[in-house]
């Protein structure tokens, strides 16, 4: 799971840099207001990346998500994306697990099964 809520996070952090871009561009907002909500976004996602693995990640991971949909109130790019994020979210929890699970009965069936040496 670890993995695949790690890859969400950076393929956000991408995303909502870009998105801050084109946000300075075609919205009257100043570049700060771009940024202040862009750039705290962006930097949140890469330290989750290292967090996943301690207890509490995956919920941070859920409050990221909310507060990237909440910042859509300061720029309004972010409602839209921040719930296309919280679903990426899901999925990647929802379907990293699956994928922890299968690994774990492979390794169980494995290491049940004798050499053939």
């Amino acid at each position: 799971m670890r993995t695949l809520c790690a890859s969400t996070l950076i393929g956000e952090f991408f995303v909502i840099g870009f998105a801050g871009l084109v946000a300075m561009k075609s919205d009257g907002l100043s570049a700060t207001t771009v940024w202040a909500v862009c750039g705290v976004g962006m930097l949140l996602s890469v330290l989750l990346c290292g967090m996943l693995s301690r207890p509490g990640g995956v919920q941070l991971g859920w409050a990221l998500q909310i507060a990237l949909v909440v910042s859509g109130f300061v720029v309004p790019m972010m409602f839209f994306l921040g719930a296309v994020f919280a679903g990426l979210w899901w999925a990647s929890v929802h379907y990293g697990r699956k994928i922890d699970e299968a690994k774990a009965r492979w390794a169980a069936q494995a290491s049940a099964e004798p050499d053939a040496a």
